[in-house]
């Protein structure tokens, strides 16, 4: 009897293979059907979210948890932006890298390919769905697709979405497949044979889970422990908008401040900072350097694992540093390497911590926030990756592409090339 699980998989790739020789126009379709559908289904999809949503309250679903979980028509228009974006992209699949002529009528070329078939693991969020499926559509790579089940009835809904897109602009709708136990999971994780990366998109616990589950590439982020520094030279005005809207806009996002660190010369502009961040209902846990400047906002003592803690939530860690070293020293013995910003009008300052801050996004005078495939023009991401192999970063449709060389010759054969023999020229080509 044919494993349903593996039948899945094979049947992506299969998929696969058809799609990564599908024409661009042919794929771009795909994405502008997809914004359609969207569109069409629109108050279907809420209503099946609403569904979710219900019964995750009933559940006592925890309330970061809950925000992703929610589908709102700004959140399905949004995605219909970033489909618009990705269909709009010249090709990425077969972008020429490199040209070099190795000798007379013998040409290499590097060129961009997909990488096959992937395996994307999710918590809560329907949205990853259509993020997730668009990216890998376009760069010309099948996907499964194992979502949480608080988000069951969305996440089918929006599968349905994908698979009729394909469908309809005449593909493979096997190139998106999804399964929903967690059983499945363990399964597809063996199938080293059929899916060639996985992607966990969730808690550091998730990830951990699925890196020591799976021979297969694992391409994923430990927990989202970003910083705000505020530099000695900060504009306090500034420094207050940031802290606000880097911990408020989205608290249960990957890149959402969770520490906020303070040079002890700007402590008399902290009471201001932290009645902006109190007038939002923040959770203020302070050091003692800093706590007397917050006390009047509601600020109580850190403690032990604040600093150290991805809260997901409207709480916040501040700590003081005596100067831009110890601040450095701070973000590299407790950062995750996701996102970290420093807020100063001092340029050598921000050009050190620019330079210095080895995380996968480092800004000066910007939210934390910014750190989002959407926001960078990609489209959409299919996660963050702070690992240093491959991508890093948010992923987009590059981070879902390989490359591959092809070498076009007149029958030249390898021994004939050497010391005493022919030599190679090597000789750079345009693109």
């Amino acid at each position: 009897m044919t494993d349903p699980v593996d039948e899945v998989a094979r049947r992506a790739r299969q998929a696969q293979r058809a799609l990564r020789l599908a024409p661009s126009e042919a794929r771009a379709a795909v994405l502008r059907r997809l914004e359609a559908l969207l569109v069409e289904r629109e108050a279907a999809l809420l209503e099946h979210n609403r569904e979710d949503v219900a019964a995750a309250e009933r559940e006592g679903l925890a309330a970061p948890l809950l925000r992703r979980l929610a589908l709102t028509p700004a959140k399905l228009a949004t995605l219909r932006d970033g489909l618009r974006q990705l269909a709009a992209w010249p090709d990425p699949v077969g972008q020429v890298v490199l040209r070099r002529e190795l000798d007379q009528g013998l040409v290499l070329r590097q060129v961009k390919s997909p990488i096959g078939v992937l395996l994307v693991v999710f918590e809560s969020r329907p949205d990853a769905v259509v993020q997730i499926g668009a990216l890998a559509l376009r760069a010309g790579n099948a996907v499964l697709l194992k979502g949480g089940a608080e988000a069951r009835a969305s996440n089918r809904a929006l599968v349905a979405c994908l698979r009729d897109a394909l469908a309809r602009e005449g593909l493979d709708p096997d190139a998106v497949g999804a399964v929903e136990d967690r059983e499945a999971l363990g399964r597809l994780l063996a199938l080293d044979a059929h899916i060639d990366l996985v992607i966990p998109r969730g808690s550091s616990q998730l990830v951990r889970h699925v890196q020591a589950s799976t021979r297969i590439p694992v391409l994923g982020h430990a927990e989202g422990i970003c910083h705000l520094y505020l530099d000695r030279a900060a504009d306090p005005d500034m420094a207050a908008r940031l802290a606000v809207d880097g911990k408020c806009d989205a608290p249960s996002a990957c890149n959402a401040t969770e520490t906020l660190l303070v040079h002890r010369d700007l402590l008399p502009h902290l009471p201001a900072v932290g009645a902006a961040l109190r007038a939002r209902g923040v959770e203020l846990r302070a050091d003692p350097q800093a706590l007397p400047h917050l006390a009047a906002h509601g600020a109580v003592a850190a403690g032990e694992g604040d600093g150290d803690t991805e809260y997901g939530d409207l709480v916040l860690a501040v700590f003081t540093v005596p100067d831009l070293e110890a601040a450095l020293r701070f973000i590299a013995d407790h950062g995750s390497g996701h996102t970290d910003a420093i807020v100063t009008d001092d340029a050598e300052a921000a050009a050190r911590f620019l330079a210095e801050v080895d995380s996968a996004s480092v800004f000066h005078n910007a939210s934390t926030r910014f750190a989002d495939g959407y926001r960078y023009g990609l489209g959409a991401e299919v996660g963050i990756s702070t690992g240093r192999i491959h991508a890093r970063g948010p992923v987009g449709v590059e981070g879902l592409l390989t490359t591959r060389w092809l070498l076009e010759g007149a029958g030249q054969v390898a021994a004939d090339y050497g010391p005493g023999k022919r030599a190679f020229t090597h000789r750079s080509l345009p693109t």
